[in-house]
């Protein structure tokens, strides 16, 4: 690893070696800031996919009570997990997948790393597809007309970039971009709610299945950024404070989340669908001479959010076991991204944002035990001498067990709905029963096994 300080003027760039994974931060490194635990769980939140998720709210069929409700519910579930996992990264000195190697074996943790590299990489391509859009129009502004295989290029050059300079380009892009766009986006959102905003009513109160989908939406919004979050704190000093890195994630993603999906429950009504495409364009027209403005901050906004995706992908393909330089990953992802958005510009995002939906169902049960393993069975953490184990654990049994049964039977999406889920009628629990399942398991059979006398050969 190179020598790395986020006080320098500059960045300095990470190792590139797949070590600077596989390994622990070297103590001399950990010089992180305390203040970056908020700027990575806040940024990557902002842009049009937190307000998609409020104007689907009232698409769904709830006011403005029951909306909210569901926004303040939804998500504190679904950010409280990630807060918690944050708090690991300090501690291992390790990213977020390569540090549940200690319940699921370093053979058992390639699966769920995999599976990490493609959901970032599908991620990136459809937060592109928007953010490109938004360009083009801009652009046109001045009468200009790039082609959208340009304007998506130009974003996801930026993007690589970042990902190739690695942690703390990354880290500086989420707290000096992502302030500038809470303060446009932020400006403009109350604008738009001041000129086209208004209180959305129901006829009726929704039905507990909707209201449990629509919880489960919210959740989700956080609970996907479960499988980043201890990328972005392993460089903090190993004495720092658990309850301080776990409070500054929450402020984060709440902080991000909730204001922005509040805007778009305030805006449902003038917005035809809830999709990034129509809330852009209700966002430009709303904002009037500003629309320049909006523009400008939705393509800003896939910098912070892709730049996350591109860097935590990388380190998830070296997890995957394809022991390549770290550069040579974040090239690959980088390019991956771009070349999907490209093919599926049209009506990509939409199959693939459900295809996705249905992949956080192995997320749950993934930081469920990876949760499980760090506060329940592995207490003393600094003092656990035994080594990370080599193969394919009981954890990793359980995390595909679970991930299997909870899609098979509780998903719900446009691709596939499971059969506890229609006879909810269409509710969806399967985080819920995926993470606390998985979690339990794991913490009873540890437990168990612990509890197992020691056969020494000795006779009695």
């Amino acid at each position: 690893m190179t020598a790395r300080s986020l006080s320098h003027p500059l960045p300095a760039m990470e190792g590139t070696g797949a070590d600077t994974v596989s390994e622990p931060v070297p103590v001399a490194l950990k010089t992180m800031r305390l203040d970056s635990v908020f700027w990575s769980h806040f940024s990557p939140n902002l842009g049009p996919g937190g307000w998609v998720t409020g104007v689907l709210l009232v698409h769904l069929g709830l006011d403005f009570r029951w909306g909210l409700a569901a926004i303040l519910v939804g998500n504190l579930v679904g950010a409280l997990p990630v807060a918690l996992a944050a708090a690991i990264g300090p501690r291992t000195g390790l990213p977020q997948m390569e540090s549940s190697r200690r319940a699921l074996g370093r053979s058992g943790l390639r699966l769920p790393a995999f599976l990490n590299w493609i959901y970032c990489i599908g991620w990136d391509a459809v937060n592109n597809v928007p953010a490109a859009a938004a360009l083009i129009a801009l652009v046109a502004t001045i009468g200009l007309g790039p082609p959208f295989w340009l304007a998506l290029g130009l974003l996801a050059a930026v993007q690589m970039v970042a990902s190739i300079y690695g942690h703390d380009m990354v880290q500086a892009l989420q707290k000096y971009l992502g302030g500038l766009l809470l303060v446009v986006l932020g400006a403009i959102g109350l604008l738009v709610v001041v000129r086209a905003g208004g209180v959305p009513v129901a006829a009726h109160p929704p039905s507990i299945a909707v209201f449990v989908l629509a919880t489960a939406i919210l959740a989700s919004f956080n609970l996907s950024w479960a499988s980043y979050s201890s990328d972005y704190t392993r460089y903090l000093p190993a004495d720092t404070a658990p309850s301080k890195v776990v409070w500054l994630a929450m402020a984060g993603l709440v902080g991000s989340a909730i204001p922005f999906q509040l805007l778009g429950l305030l805006t449902a009504g003038g917005i035809g669908e809830a999709s990034p495409v129509a809330v852009i364009a209700s966002l430009q027209h709303a904002s009037g001479v500003l629309g320049p403005v909006v523009l400008a901050g939705i393509a800003l906004s896939s910098i912070t959010g892709n730049s996350v995706n591109d860097n935590t992908a990388s380190y998830s393909l070296i997890s995957a076991g394809i022991r390549v330089p770290r550069v040579l990953a974040a090239i690959v992802t980088a390019s991956l991204g771009y070349v999907l958005a490209v093919a599926g510009a049209g009506h990509y995002a939409d199959l693939y944002a459900s295809y996705l939906v249905v992949t956080l169902y192995w997320i749950a049960p993934w930081i469920g035990i990876v949760l499980a393993d760090w506060y329940l069975v592995r207490r003393t953490h600094e003092a656990d001498p035994a080594p990370d184990p080599p193969g394919w654990t009981l954890g990793a049994t359980i995390f595909l067990v679970t991930a299997v049964l909870t899609i098979a039977l509780f998903s719900t999406s446009d691709l596939y709905t499971g059969p506890v889920a229609r006879l909810l009628g269409g509710a969806d629990i399967g985080y819920y029963v995926g993470f606390l399942a998985a979690g339990l398991w794991y913490a009873a059979a540890a437990r168990f096994a612990r509890a197992k006398p020691v056969k020494t050969g000795i006779p009695a």
